[in-house]
């Protein structure tokens, strides 16, 4: 096959773009690099004409990698029709094959969910560029919404939703469906921060004595420091998953949201006390309440009212909950079960924090020495 870089004059521009043939077959690939025509009176600045240079070598250093990539028969002559293909569904595909790992399948099929949202009309993979990339990446940023947390997707899902596209990129590479990743010229969000917020125990305890002008958030919040659940698990808990035994006493057994996994939660009966009267087995425990933007200033009016300071969201009581655990002689492959986390090294960010406290609370007795 040969590939021939070409260029075409429109209006003000010239764009450039690779002329793929092989016996008697043709398509053209746009670059999406332009050069500055030579005026019709007069001629191109030096700094013009060292643009143009620039973006020819670069243009030409395109052709030379798609010609390589071509001869160790890395895609062979692209077919169109491929190229039309639906990515959604190519994306749905690789979700699928994830589903034995149910961690990992939660991950991809949230962020299948996401990409319906962002793009509804679907996308075919020759429009996906690096403007698309962005762009989804955007949307995880500033309009995502979860079923797990109230303050919208937290960072290290952003982190984790965005590196599934970039590997389903990559898969389509490998697979001959792109000529490469346009995710590559994106960067990508950081890891979650180190830095979690929680409350102490006499602060929970002060909050649990405070007004909060709304009874459900006051109940749903206090059980989330007692038990460690996310919101998007409280918020769907049924009165058919609270159950109790000689040996366990209160226990919930409910499948949890983000990894789908069953999980046996013991509770303490202060715990129990929150969820108020039993109702009926599929009846919803917490009602008349839905966390949002506008609801955020009632948990903000309510740790006022404690005399609270600190930034804290609801998911801050989860922190809350595994600080408390540690500092109170828990430990930490107890606490880790009691989270769900699947890996040791999730929890020890927590040991690491009570650590900073120990050795912040040494450095608190100076005697002048």
């Amino acid at each position: 096959m040969k590939v021939t870089l070409r260029q075409r004059k429109k209006a003000n521009k010239i764009t450039l773009y690779l002329d793929y043939y092989e016996k008697g077959n043709r398509e053209y690939e746009y670059l999406g690099l332009y050069l500055t025509p030579e005026p019709e009176k007069g001629s191109l600045s030096k700094a013009q004409k060292d643009e143009n240079r620039k973006i020819l070598e670069l243009a030409e250093s395109i052709r030379s990698k798609r010609h390589l990539e071509i001869q160790n028969n890395i895609y062979g002559f692209r077919d169109k029709e491929k190229l039309k293909g639906s990515f959604l569904s190519y994306f749905a595909a690789l979700t699928e094959k994830k589903r034995n790992s149910n961690g990992n399948y939660g991950n991809w099929d949230s962020v299948k969910k996401h990409l319906k949202i962002y793009c509804p009309k679907d996308i075919t993979f020759e429009r996906i560029d690096k403007d698309w990339v962005q762009g989804f990446k955007d949307y995880l940023d500033y309009e995502a919404e979860s079923k797990n947390s109230v303050d919208g997707l937290s960072l290290n899902s952003k982190y984790s939703y965005f590196n599934k596209l970039r590997a389903a990129l990559k898969q389509a590479v490998k697979d001959g469906l792109l000529n490469n990743n346009p995710a590559n010229r994106v960067e990508p969000f950081p890891q979650d921060e180190t830095h979690r917020e929680f409350l102490t125990l006499d602060e929970v305890k002060r909050m649990a004595n405070a007004h909060c002008k709304n009874e459900t958030l006051k109940r749903m919040f206090l059980f989330s420091c007692l038990t460690g659940l996310r919101w998007g698990d409280i918020e769907k808990l049924q009165w058919q998953e609270i159950q109790h035994s000689k040996e366990l006493g209160y226990y919930i057994r409910f499948r949890m949201a983000k990894t789908n996994g069953v999980e046996t939660q013991p509770i303490s009966d202060e715990a129990r006390q929150l969820l108020g009267e039993e109702k009926e087995g599929k009846s919803k425990i917490f009602t008349g309440f839905k966390y949002g933007n506008w609801n955020k200033t009632l948990l903000r009016d309510w740790l006022d009212e404690a005399g609270i300071s600190k930034h804290i969201t609801f998911h801050c009581a989860r922190h809350t909950y595994a600080t408390l655990q540690l500092t109170l002689g828990t430990d930490i492959y107890t606490v880790s079960k009691l989270l769900g986390h699947k890996n040791l090294s999730t929890t020890e960010i927590y040991a690491k924090v009570i650590n900073e406290k120990k050795i912040e609370a040494a450095n608190k007795i100076n005697i002048g020495l």
